[in-house]
């Protein structure tokens, strides 16, 4: 791009033109399109990133190459950022993370919207960090703000193949450790997460979780009730209070234990009381229904009840809430 020229970079102006939507430089003082991503030569031409080169800083004389002829050759991940911009600093390593991990199946094209404003302001790019995926010299998606990764890897896996082996996000991990039994461990991977991406809510909601699994009911409380409102009552964080509550309701694992081979109605409840506590809904909810199939009459109608505090607690649109309710309607009518 001539530094000398100031140009406009159309894209799509509403999230529905977004995918697809061609790109063009134009020269203001022309009206002519200064470069055309579609005519601008062979695949052998310089498009300013190597095959080895998986990040690049942009600027106004390298931006044609690198981001609209570049992309004629491979997907570029345009991430606009700014030094002042703490959100793009926990997004920044994620993103350099991926483009390395992918192994030049993208580029990843950094804007600095300080030194390079022009670009920033004919891209429309009003708040950092934003990030756009464009391909073939079309604009394909983008997002703002600073995802975790666990999003981000979604986002590019839509247009993407990840690549064998790669890496876990500090999500799975945290999962991985928890099944194993290790809470310290996924405590402190959500400590630092909730850390880098404060406003991400789920990831306290997810702590509240590893809380409980490590007997901190206490603590786990104290977490949820500080949420905003509308997280304090989001589904995720109903489900964690419903393992707290249905924790101080059913048997300990001991006397779990102790129920031995007993198949009676009683048994089967405490032990699905205990799965629900542990946080194994499907496991809880299919011993319910179980239960209800031979014994509705036990503890005052106990499983059907318990189920609809399942159903309560999950929320209306979570994926088993909608499949138990439809096997419950199916089983009483």
């Amino acid at each position: 791009m001539n530094p000398t020229l100031i140009t406009h970079i159309y894209f799509a102006k509403s999230e529905s033109d977004i995918k697809g939507f061609s790109m063009a430089i134009v020269d203001p003082r022309t009206g002519q399109p200064l470069s055309s991503p579609e005519t601008s030569g062979s695949g052998n031409q310089d498009t300013g990133a190597s095959a080895e080169q998986v990040i690049v800083d942009v600027t106004l004389e390298n931006f044609q190459q690198v981001v609209l002829e570049g992309s004629m050759q491979r997907p570029v991940v345009l991430q606009s950022w700014a030094s002042w911009c703490e959100p793009c600093k926990n997004l920044k390593p994620v993103l350099e993370k991926l483009a390395k991990e992918y192994g030049g199946a993208f580029v990843l094209a950094r804007l600095d919207i300080e030194a390079y404003p022009q670009i920033a302001s004919q891209l429309g790019i009003r708040s950092v960090p934003d990030v756009k995926l464009i391909a073939q010299g079309q604009l394909y998606d983008q997002f703002q703000g600073a995802l975790p990764e666990s999003q981000v890897r979604e986002w590019l896996g839509k247009y993407l193949e990840a690549p064998e082996g790669a890496s876990q996000s500090p999500e799975e991990m945290a999962e991985a450790a928890l099944a194993d039994g290790d809470t310290a461990t996924a405590q402190a991977i959500y400590q630092e997460l909730i850390q880098q991406y404060p406003e991400h809510y789920d990831y306290q909601i997810d702590l509240a979780g590893v809380l409980v699994a490590a007997d901190q009911v206490d603590d786990a409380k104290q977490l949820l009730d500080s949420l905003p409102p509308e997280h304090r009552e989001a589904p995720k964080a109903r489900g964690v209070r419903a393992r707290i509550a249905f924790g101080e309701e059913a048997p300990t694992q001991a006397e779990i234990d102790a129920l031995g081979e007993r198949n009676d109605s009683e048994a089967n409840f405490q032990r699905a009381m205990r799965q629900i506590a542990d946080g194994r809904y499907e496991d809880g909810l299919e011993a319910l229904l179980a239960l209800l199939k031979t014994d509705r009459a036990y503890g005052d109608d106990a499983a059907r009840k318990t189920l609809l505090r399942v159903f309560d607690a999950l929320g209306a649109d979570h994926p088993l809430t909608v499949t138990y309710r439809r096997r419950l309607f199916a089983l009483l009518y």
